[in-house]
């Protein structure tokens, strides 16, 4: 499992020119999940995201969690994350899990966030997405379960 956070001061997600869910401070958690990932790394993945330290406190050092600044967070699905792109010029996506065993750990996910008191928005699941965000900083962490 992987996520790419960034640390924004907004974002959102729009389907067919339609906004669904847009967040402010926090973090965009771009997420992919593996073949064979599993609710355990899902529950470990999330608490990592909770408790990352990208946030600036009072001395600009990243000493803040999302937790600790009251931030939101926007989860967003995304198996090219996965791209194998060591043979040839198209990429692929072979360790990517399964649509119906993906969207089942994504929406755990989310929960889990959700369970951590951090308010969660989701994208949507297996459809085409705009995605914009500011990102702050720019802060781009890549965490792996």
């Amino acid at each position: 499992m992987i996520a790419v956070i960034q640390r924004v001061t907004k974002a959102r997600v729009g389907v067919r020119d339609t906004t669904i869910s847009r967040i402010n401070h926090g973090m965009l958690i771009l997420l992919g999940i593996r073949k064979g990932d599993t609710v355990d790394q899902v529950s470990r993945l999330a608490q990592r995201c909770v408790n990352l330290r990208v946030f600036e406190d009072s001395d600009g050092k990243f000493n803040l969690s999302l937790k600790d600044v009251g931030g939101e967070a926007l989860v967003v699905s995304q198996f090219t994350l996965l791209a194998d792109t060591s043979r040839g010029r198209r990429p692929s996506f072979t360790d990517a899990e399964e649509p119906k065993q993906s969207e089942l750990l994504y929406d755990a996910f989310i929960q889990h966030m959700m369970g951590c008191g951090i308010p969660t928005k989701a994208g949507a699941f297996g459809e085409h997405m705009l995605v914009s965000l500011d990102n702050d900083g720019p802060v781009t962490i890549i965490l792996e379960e």
